[in-house]
């Protein structure tokens, strides 16, 4: 059993008190899902959400069910311990997410953190000096399929790893283009994020980060929406690479790591598949290709996350990951998008 599962059991068996939370902002592509997430876990009470931002979308039918907050009701209130911040803008995200510090709130972030290295940089620095954690929304930390390619390089089990490829593919439509092109690295920042956060969290900080930023598509709204990163290091090279035009996209999302044993490859990524193809049998892996399904954590999708989440607010539990990676991993999206 590991030490999120024991903790996992410990807060079912003897639940605390439920932590009252809330949610700023609705436009995120994660939002409503977080609401469901939320409501489904004893951990938590989930109280309302707070549209400051009346342009942003509320899609979703969790939205007409819950109870509408003001900002000042949600940072007022002693009570609600945590948020959640879902804006559609990374830039209101990081706003909101600073007030809500000074508030003395939990927070869970989702991505991008912000567009501001040095606003993310006071952030993480002011919610240590008030021992609150922010959790970043990197959707993928818990993927199934990701996290068993990631142990088997952390593990040697790949051998000496040398690559990290991964690839997200959608087609996107006008509005979501128009909502994306504000930022310059357009869907390498909103949606690359996540992986290089993969890539990070298994190789660390790159020695040099090169950042094809690119628009390709027939409109001229100005969308980057072709687009590479290559992440160099001593003995390994990470590429992620982003597009907005396969139809099929979902299908052929992927993150392959490669050593000298072997590869790993989680492909699709909904529902979850792997592959691990290997010279000489290592772990539970054997000689050759084998396809796996590893199985989802328990509950719906983010439920992990939050589940994280309250045992660190609850039992002082470590966060599984720093607030110096989470830095550094925005340093390194902002560098490639040519945005520091």
């Amino acid at each position: 059993m590991t030490r999120r599962d024991f903790s996992a059991a410990l807060l079912a068996a003897a639940p605390a008190k439920r932590i009252k939370c809330a949610m700023i902002g609705t436009g995120h592509g994660h939002a409503h899902s977080k609401i469901l997430a939320l409501q489904s876990m004893a951990e938590f009470e989930f109280i309302g959400v707070a549209r400051p931002d009346k342009d942003d979308p509320a899609i979703g039918p969790a939205f007409a069910k819950v109870r509408p907050l003001t900002v000042s009701e949600i940072l007022n209130d002693p009570s609600i311990e945590m948020v959640a911040l879902e804006f559609a803008d990374a830039a209101q995200n990081l706003k909101y997410a600073q007030e809500c510090i000074y508030a003395e709130k939990w927070l869970h972030l989702d991505k991008p953190p912000g567009a501001n290295l040095n606003g993310l940089k006071k952030l993480l620095n002011d919610a240590r000096i008030r021992n609150r954690h922010v959790q970043m929304g990197y959707q993928w930390r818990y993927h199934a399929g990701i996290e068993a390619a990631m142990e088997a390089a952390r593990k040697g089990w790949l051998g000496e790893v040398h690559r990290f490829r991964a690839s997200i593919e959608k087609a996107i439509l006008a509005e979501e283009r128009h909502h994306l092109a504000k930022y310059k690295g357009g869907m390498m920042f909103s949606e690359g994020c996540h992986l290089i956060d993969r890539a990070t969290t298994l190789l660390g900080r790159p020695t040099r980060v090169t950042g094809f930023i690119r628009h390709h598509a027939p409109n001229n709204d100005g969308l980057a929406d072709n687009n590479l990163t290559v992440l160099e290091y001593p003995t390994a090279l990470a590429e992620i690479s982003m597009g907005g035009f396969d139809p099929h996209g979902n299908q052929h999302r992927y993150v392959e790591i490669i050593g000298t044993n072997g590869s790993a490859k989680a492909s699709p990524f909904n529902p979850v598949g792997l592959t691990v193809t290997l010279k000489d049998p290592a772990g539970p892996y054997k000689k050759g290709e084998q396809s796996l399904v590893p199985p989802d954590p328990p509950g719906l999708p983010y439920t992990p996350d939050f589940r994280i989440l309250a045992d660190i607010m609850r039992n002082g539990a470590k966060p599984d990951y720093t607030a110096q990676h989470d830095l550094m991993t925005h340093e390194v999206l902002l560098t490639a998008c040519d945005m520091l």
